[in-house]
């Protein structure tokens, strides 16, 4: 497995820029880039994004580096609103407000939403 900056490098010279092209694109400075590509410096997250977008790649590309990109998790769909309402116990109590709560919010006029939900806002905190 490659290091970040090894793999921005090669993202670099794929794309046929320099460093300082891609300091223009990004905003940073070409001895930035250089470290980081060195591993002298470790990147922030936001930066990461910044070198993505500036290479015109998906951000996990930075990270991955198989022909497809990596499988996902078999994630569980969330339960609606209507289906925790009609279960039993603290959370279906609490579903069961909350949809009175949205349909009651729909009747209340658009400038008064406002005052209405920093009123709920300030119920909730206490």
């Amino acid at each position: 497995m490659l290091p970040i900056g090894a793999r921005l490098r090669r993202l670099r010279e794929v794309k046929r820029m320099s460093q300082g092209d891609l300091g223009q694109r990004t905003g940073l400075l070409r001895c930035y880039i250089s470290r980081v590509e060195n591993g002298h410096t470790v990147p922030t997250l936001e930066t990461l994004q910044r070198f993505a977008k500036a290479l015109d790649v998906p951000l996990y590309e930075l990270f991955y580096s198989g022909e497809q990109g990596p499988t996902t998790p078999r994630l569980k769909a969330l339960e609606t609103l209507e289906k925790i309402a009609q279960e039993g116990g603290k959370a279906g109590r609490e579903a069961r407000f909350l949809l009175k709560l949205r349909t009651l919010l729909v009747r209340i006029p658009e400038t008064d939403r406002g005052l209405f939900l920093s009123l709920v806002k300030e119920l909730a905190t206490r």
